[in-house]
């Protein structure tokens, strides 16, 4: 800390608030002038590590939770509002939102709740077949509040990934030999076998855990990846339940299913980060330049994992580019995304029709490339293929999923599919939005509904690329 400025400015502000205190008051307490209390909470004046002691000493609190801020994801989130299309012509810049955001942080928080509150009506508005309910929030379905909570945290659990990486000392076993260790470990440490059956004792399942039984069923239609991936998702939820539990907000361990959801996607980040420790992976991913399909060849794993994985590598001091997820079916319909990117995904619904996520269903196992650009100018290179699901017989085959993997443009010449691409051309470049109902670009030949709040021209004498607009 040393030379580093502190300032604390709103935090401090709060607890003097909570505690009922003017700011004489507080400065007596702290044996400092109430001129220089006046100065640290408008942050024209950083603290001083005897200052922030003092306050430890006086309040009963760890004065590193005052420094430890999250300014930067709430940065980033003010930045997605400006950049909607409903903001405005003229959004803030960097410094004005920085003001805000450190002179009025509770303001900010509110606007940015009021934001989501009406990006989640206009899009259940649109998409009325949507339940407009859950236990926890009215306004927030359960893959939304999933989504959120995986957002507000980077994507990143580094108690997750330091247990992982514990999990393996002394030795990592081979590649090829991790199902044997997983199984030994199920078997010596937790008294619990492991079985593999005929698909159709399970019927729909890949996989059964029998607490009473103390046994873990695993479908023959699982492959050799996916048998080690349910197997170290079954250790996280069996062996580490309290770890999972930690993770999860008060807010969130109030509705049970919405906690079930997110312990299970736990347990599923857990699982990629036993398949693919951090250290090595990160390593091996800036080697390769994201080379999915290298990645998966080195760490015995599945493309959709490694696209998975690559969206976790946001540790401090060793972080990876920030990527987004998305994987859709046939209909457009958005079954799994991630983000960590600036980018506004589809929350319900459908994607963007010109994504060629879409098209790869044409072209199935084939990697397309796509920059892509949203209404507020921001472009991103996208990498999309398809992935198939586990099939047992031929009732069940071309069970088929696309997923893309994206990150904003400036990050495209660091991995191998952007090599070759100018970062300012502006041929190439497929104009889209977050969805039909959010996007406010005009004569889109593939626009299947009005925009949710604005009006498109319209004039009778005239007939546009559809018939929203002339």
């Amino acid at each position: 800390m040393a030379g580093q400025k502190i300032f604390i400015g709103p935090k401090l502000r709060e607890l003097r608030q909570n505690d009922g205190l003017t700011q004489a008051d507080l400065a007596k307490a702290l044996g400092v002038s109430p001129s220089y209390v006046n100065l640290v909470e408008r942050n024209q004046r950083s603290a001083s590590l005897k200052f922030l002691i003092s306050l430890a000493d006086n309040f009963g609190i760890n004065w590193r939770d005052l420094t430890n801020s999250d300014s930067a994801m709430l940065l980033g989130e003010l930045r997605e509002v400006t950049r909607d299309p409903a903001f405005g012509d003229k959004p803030p810049d960097v410094e004005e939102l920085r003001s805000a955001l450190e002179g009025s942080p509770n303001l900010v928080r509110g606007m940015l709740n009021i934001f989501n509150a009406y990006r989640t009506f206009g899009e259940r508005l649109a998409e009325q077949n949507e339940a407009m309910s859950d236990s926890m929030n009215a306004s927030f379905s359960i893959e939304h509040g999933v989504h959120d909570f995986f957002r507000r945290n980077n994507n990143h659990f580094p108690a997750l990934e330091q247990c992982a990486e514990q999990f393996w000392v002394p030795d990592i076993p081979d590649r090829q030999e991790m199902y044997g260790a997983l199984k030994s470990h199920l078997k010596d440490r937790l008294g619990i076998d492991v079985k593999q059956v005929r698909a159709e004792l399970l019927g729909m399942s890949l996989r059964y855990y029998n607490p009473d039984k103390k046994q873990i069923l695993l479908s023959d239609g699982l492959d050799h990846n996916n048998r080690v991936f349910q197997l170290a998702h079954m250790i996280a939820l069996i062996e580490f339940p309290d770890l999972l539990g930690e993770q999860l907000s008060d807010k969130l361990r109030s509705s049970e299913r919405m906690a079930a959801r997110c312990r299970v996607e736990l347990a599923n980040y857990f699982a990629a980060a036993l398949m693919m420790p951090y250290g090595d992976f990160f390593k091996e991913a800036v080697q390769a330049k994201y080379d999915i399909d290298r990645l998966s060849a080195l760490f015995s794993v599945s493309y959709e994992q490694v696209c998975h994985r690559l969206t976790t590598l946001q540790k401090p001091g060793q972080k990876g580019i920030p990527f987004f997820f998305l994987r859709v079916d046939r209909a457009g319909n958005i079954s799994k995304r991630f983000n960590v990117t600036p980018i506004q995904l589809a929350r319900y619904g459908g994607a963007c029709p010109r994504l060629d996520i879409h098209y790869c269903f044409r072209v199935p196992g084939r990697i397309m490339t796509q920059i892509v650009e949203m209404p507020d100018n921001s472009r991103y290179l996208t990498v999309n293929r398809t992935v198939d699901r586990p099939t047992t017989k031929y009732s069940t085959e071309d069970k088929r999923l696309a997923v893309s993997l994206g990150c904003s443009i400036e990050y495209s010449q660091e991995t191998i599919y952007g090599i070759t691409i100018d970062p300012k051309a502006t041929r190439m470049v497929t104009e889209i939005g977050v969805n039909c109902r959010l996007c406010p670009r005009q004569q889109c030949e593939q626009r299947a509904h009005d925009p949710f709040y604005s009006n498109l021209p319209l004039d009778e004498n005239r007939r546009g690329a559809t018939h929203f607009e002339s």
